[in-house]
C-alpha cells in the first residue's frame, strides 16, 4: 500500500490531529500535497469511521487554523474507508499557531529563521530595493562611462551617449526610482559598495589542502571591479603554458579563461545578496577550482535543466540586465552550456554543478588523463591513442577508432566497451552510426 503512495507530496496518519495540520501547512507552503488518514506509518490500511458531522468539523478546523480550503475525499481500500485531504500550493505563506512549516523530502519541518527570511523574500528582488542611505555622490562616474562604452560597442544602449546624465540612465535601467538609488545601482556602480553591504565581496584563495592556504585575495569594490580583479587573481594562482603555431604564440591555461570568466560572473550576479554574512568564494587547489555563491537555483529549474538552453529566472534581474548590455554575458540561460563546451574543447572533464551549503557550486577539474594514468588503468596503446584523440577532438565514433588504429570494427567495439567499463569514456546514444564516445566527467567519488 505505502509503496504506491510514498512520495514527497503524500503523507499518512492513522487519525486526524495537530500532526495533520502541520503536514497540510507544510504542503501549502511547498508544492501542495495530500494527507491520507486511516493508514499507519508502515503502510498498513487501518481505516477510519467518520460521520458527516465529524467531516464538517475537520473542514472547519483546517480553514480556521490555516486559512486555506482543502479538497476532502472519502475513499475505500480493501473494504476500509480512508480520508484524503489535499491542499494546493498557496500563493501566500501559511502558518499554524504562529509557526511556518515546509516539506523537505518526505518530512515536515518547522522553518528555521534563515529559511523563513528567504521564504518571505523569495519574490522580492534585492537589486530593485531602494537604499535610503545612498545618494548619487556614492556612484563612480567613470565606471558608468565605461559601462556605456561597453554597451555601445556591442550595439546595445546606442540611444545613450557616453556622457549621458547618470540620473536619466539609471531611471531607464531601473536602478533608481524617483531619484533614489537601488541596491543594484550601488553594487554595480558604487565607489564603495561595502560601506552599505559589508560582505558583498569576492574572496579568491589558493590552497594546498583544506587547511593550508598559500595565497588569499579579498576583492572589494563594485561588481565591474570584482570581475576584472577576480579574473586576474585566479590567473595568478593557476598555470599557463605556451604553444607556438606559426608566428602566433597561444596561451594554454590550466582551465579555459572563457569558462573561468563565465563561472566567476555567474557567481557574482546570481548570488543571494540578502545573505549579507556570506562572501562569494573561489578556492583554487592543485587539481581543481571551486566556485561558490550563496543562494541555490531558481525555483522550478533542476541541475539537469541547467545544462540545456532554459528560460532565465535571475535572482537579480537588474544586475543581470546591466551585465548583458555591457556584453559580459550573452544570451541569458546559456552560460552553463558555454562553460561545458569551453572545458570540452580544451579536453577537460565536464564541470560538476551542485546545490550545497545553502548555495550553488561549480567545480572545474584538471585533466588527469595522462599517459601514465591511462597505463595504470591497464589500457593498451591503441586505447591511449584514442583518449588523446578525444581530448583534442571532443569525441570519437567506432569508425574513427577503427581507422585511427587500423583494426577491425569488432575489435574497435570491444576496446571502446572496455574504455566505457573503466569509466574513461561515456557512450552517447544507443546504437548505430550516431553513437559517439566522450571523456567521462570526473567527480570526487
Amino acid at each position: 500500500m505505502k509503496g504506491g503512495f510514498e512520495q514527497k507530496k503524500i503523507d499518512y496518519k492513522e487519525k486526524f490531529g495537530d500532526r495533520v495540520l502541520r503536514d497540510l501547512c507544510a504542503f501549502a507552503n511547498t508544492e501542495g500535497g495530500t494527507v491520507i488518514i486511516g493508514v499507519s506509518d508502515d503502510g498498513e490500511v487501518k481505516g477510519i469511521d467518520i460521520t458527516n458531522e465529524e467531516l464538517e468539523k475537520i473542514t472547519e478546523k483546517i480553514v480556521g487554523k490555516l486559512g486555506i480550503h482543502p479538497d476532502i475525499e472519502i475513499d475505500e481500500i480493501n473494504g476500509k474507508k480512508i480520508l484524503k485531504i489535499s491542499v494546493q500550493k498557496s500563493k501566500v505563506p501559511v502558518s499554524l499557531d504562529g509557526k511556518y512549516y515546509e516539506r523537505v523530502g518526505n518530512t515536515t519541518r518547522e522553518m528555521k529563521p534563515e529559511r523563513l527570511r528567504s521564504f518571505f523574500t523569495k519574490d522580492v528582488k534585492w537589486d530593485s530595493l531602494i537604499n535610503e542611505e545612498a545618494d548619487f555622490d556614492d556612484i563612480d562616474i567613470e565606471t558608468v562611462r565605461k559601462f556605456v562604452r561597453m554597451a555601445r560597442s556591442k550595439g546595445r544602449l546606442e540611444s545613450f551617449e557616453e556622457n549621458v546624465d547618470v540620473k536619466v540612465l539609471f531611471e531607464h535601467l531601473g536602478l533608481s526610482k524617483e531619484g533614489k538609488l537601488t541596491n543594484g545601482a550601488i553594487m554595480l556602480f558604487g565607489k564603495d559598495p561595502q560601506k552599505f553591504f559589508i560582505n558583498a565581496v569576492l574572496r579568491v584563495i589558493r590552497l594546498k589542502n583544506e587547511i593550508t592556504s598559500i595565497g588569499d585575495r579579498l576583492i572589494e569594490g563594485n561588481l565591474f571591479k570584482q570581475v576584472v580583479e577576480g579574473e586576474e587573481a585566479i590567473k595568478s594562482f593557476i598555470n599557463v603554458r605556451y604553444e607556438i603555431k606559426g608566428l602566433v604564440r597561444d596561451e594554454i591555461w590550466d582551465y579555459p579563461l572563457s569558462a573561468i570568466r563565465e563561472a566567476l560572473i555567474n557567481a557574482l550576479i546570481h548570488r543571494d545578496y540578502f545573505r549579507w554574512n556570506v562572501q562569494t568564494q573561489i578556492k583554487i587547489y592543485d587539481d581543481h577550482i571551486w566556485f561558490y555563491n550563496i543562494g541555490g537555483l531558481p525555483e522550478g529549474i533542476t541541475l539537469e535543466q541547467l545544462k540545456q538552453p532554459h528560460s532565465s529566472v535571475p535572482r537579480n534581474p537588474a544586475i543581470v540586465r546591466v551585465f548583458y548590455l555591457a556584453g559580459l554575458i550573452e544570451e541569458m540561460g546559456t552560460g552553463i552550456r558555454r562553460i561545458i563546451e569551453s572545458m570540452e574543447m580544451q579536453g577537460l572533464p565536464e564541470p560538476e554543478f551542485k546545490e550545497e551549503m545553502g548555495g550553488f557550486s561549480v567545480y572545474f577539474r584538471k585533466d588527469i588523463y595522462t599517459e601514465g594514468y591511462l597505463r595504470g588503468l591497464g589500457l593498451n596503446e591503441r586505447q591511449i591513442k584514442a583518449v588523446m584523440y578525444v581530448k583534442e577532438r571532443g569525441k570519437i565514433t567506432n569508425r574513427e577508432y577503427k581507422e585511427l588504429n587500423g583494426i577491425s570494427r569488432q575489435m574497435a567495439t570491444i576496446e571502446l566497451k572496455q574504455l566505457v567499463e573503466k569509466g574513461v569514456f561515456t557512450k552517447i546514444g544507443k546504437s548505430g552510426p550516431g553513437v559517439v564516445y566522450k571523456l567521462t566527467k570526473l567527480t570526487n567519488e
